[in-house]
């Protein structure tokens, strides 16, 4: 038995009379290189140890075949393992370990380490995914205390617009933008952005529709706040006559459907195989399956042109987005004949925002969709949209949404899972027209690598994905962006500590 030398840093060294025990101390960086590969760890440790002796090739060949022995044995269940890798050290020299025990324990540490670190990510994505889908306490509170603002104080209540303002209302020669949501400070950030980045804030025209548990506290926080020289309507959907069940009977189905509330409200862990899927797989079931999507104020767009009859063109916002150039020349593009102005989301190289086409959202194994649809079609972006209504009421686009999702309903959630987009994939087929992707930068929920200098450029920013600037699992170098808009002098904001909970 010849003895080894193992070079230290400092230039001393350390003698070992067993061939392979000399892989001990260098096995615990190599393992986390080589993350969790026993063939890996047998490619990187036998070149950097074993070639500075003579015998290196029997070694390595030695230290293969043993990886190879214990690579595919069974662990028995209960096994005590040594709690880190200086335990493992000591108990090696201590029970004086073989090649092959020590093998098999490193293989076991490893294995343990693998499957405590996949439960751990699977667990942060649930986490991220309640805290995404729950209403932070400050804005709750902001609501509660506007509404009760709206019964005490009859500013509160003034009417929006003003009465000398209405037939501004249905005036095609102001900039009409629309706006669907039920949470007041991202709707205030969006009317203050776009205001404040226009250079014809008195041409532009907000209409925000909101739900009847909101209403009073939103026309509060406009009435208390107007956004002058803008105009602002804020209207319940209980206040549109057009939106009745005879009218969105799928959207009533949808709501009330007890399957399908299970599916968006229930545990999302239960009966799912966490083991025959990818923490992003996961990543990506959750998202698809966030309450928002069966909420009647998420499909409302889909019925602009019946719940604005006298409006010809309209620029249709998400409350995730920030306004920050003006966006009066969106009026003044061509679309050519067709109803959708948008951003396509398939020419970009990034995996979550930009690459996207029909495959990305539906399930082609269905006859129906692998029937109807190209998988490689790209696909478009829903958060900022121009919307041409004079040509849309000439086409059967909202009869197509209300069939598709009838379809969907039937099959049981089998065509997609993910919300509104789909159906309008399918609706808008021929009807879209490619924009600039200056007016509309994605993925600002999704993406902590964000270019801060595109993010600056881009005439809207959306932060489309879990981590909005509102949650407390936003993005730090990404929510100054969105707080830059918002008041933290108004009395409001910092008696419910908004400053505080972003």
């Amino acid at each position: 038995m010849s003895t080894l030398y193992y070079v230290l840093g400092s230039g001393s060294r350390i003698s070992f009379h067993d061939d392979v025990s000399v892989f001990v101390l260098h096995t615990g960086f190599l393992f986390l290189l080589c993350f969790f590969s026993t063939d890996c760890l047998g490619r990187r440790l036998g070149p950097r140890l074993l070639g500075r002796v003579d015998d290196s090739g029997r070694l390595v060949k030695d230290f293969y075949k043993i990886l190879n022995q214990v690579k595919n044995e069974e662990i028995p269940d209960g096994v005590k393992l040594p709690a880190s890798f200086n335990h493992l050290v000591s108990e090696m020299k201590n029970n004086q370990y073989d090649a092959r025990t020590f093998a098999f324990m490193l293989r076991a540490m490893m294995e343990k380490l693998e499957r405590e670190i996949r439960e751990s990510k699977f667990a942060e994505l649930m986490n991220k995914h309640f805290a995404a889908s729950s209403i932070p306490k400050s804005i709750h509170c902001l609501s509660l205390r506007l509404t009760d603002e709206y019964s005490s104080n009859a500013h509160a209540r003034t009417q929006l617009p003003s009465p000398e303002f209405l037939p501004l209302l249905s005036d095609n020669s102001y900039h009409h933008f629309v706006l669907s949501t039920d949470n007041i400070l991202a709707a205030s950030v969006v009317v203050t952005s776009t205001v404040q980045s226009s250079l014809k804030p008195d041409r532009i025209v907000f209409h925000i529709i909101t739900d009847k548990k909101t209403y009073a506290g939103m026309h509060s926080w406009f009435a208390l706040n107007p956004a002058s020289p803008a105009i602002v309507e804020v209207k319940g959907v209980h206040q549109f006559d057009w939106l009745t069940r005879e009218n969105v009977p799928v959207l009533e189905a949808v709501e009330n459907h007890n399957g399908i509330r299970d599916y968006y409200h229930g545990n999302h862990i239960a009966g799912a195989n966490l083991s025959d899927t990818t923490p992003r797989r996961f990543a990506s079931k959750l998202q698809a399956r966030s309450p928002k999507y069966i909420s009647l104020l998420n499909h409302l767009r889909i019925y602009i042109p019946e719940l604005f009859p006298n409006l010809d063109k309209v620029v249709f916002l998400d409350d995730d987005v920030v306004i920050q150039h003006d966006l009066s020349p969106l009026w003044e593009i061509d679309l050519q004949g067709k109803v959708n102005g948008a951003v396509e989301t398939c020419k970009g190289e990034d995996e979550w925002v930009m690459s996207k086409h029909l495959k990305n959202y539906f399930n082609f194994s269905h006859p129906l969709i692998a029937k109807n649809l190209d998988p490689d079609e790209c696909a478009w972006a829903y958060g900022m949209n121009i919307f041409d209504l004079h040509a849309w009421r000439n086409t059967n686009i909202r009869e197509t949404y209300h069939s598709w999702m009838k379809e969907n309903l039937k099959s049981n959630l089998t065509m997609w899972k993910l919300g509104t987009l789909p159906p309008s994939l399918i609706a808008f087929k021929g009807h879209v027209h490619p924009i600039d992707p200056f007016w509309h930068m994605l993925g600002l929920g999704y993406q902590n690598n964000t270019n801060i200098e595109s993010v600056k450029k881009a005439a809207v920013i959306h932060y489309n994905g879990q981590s909005k600037p509102w949650l407390e699992i936003g993005f730090e170098h990404l929510r100054p962006f969105w707080t830059k808009y918002v008041n933290y002098s108004n009395d409001f904001i910092r008696n419910c500590h908004i400053l505080d909970s972003v």
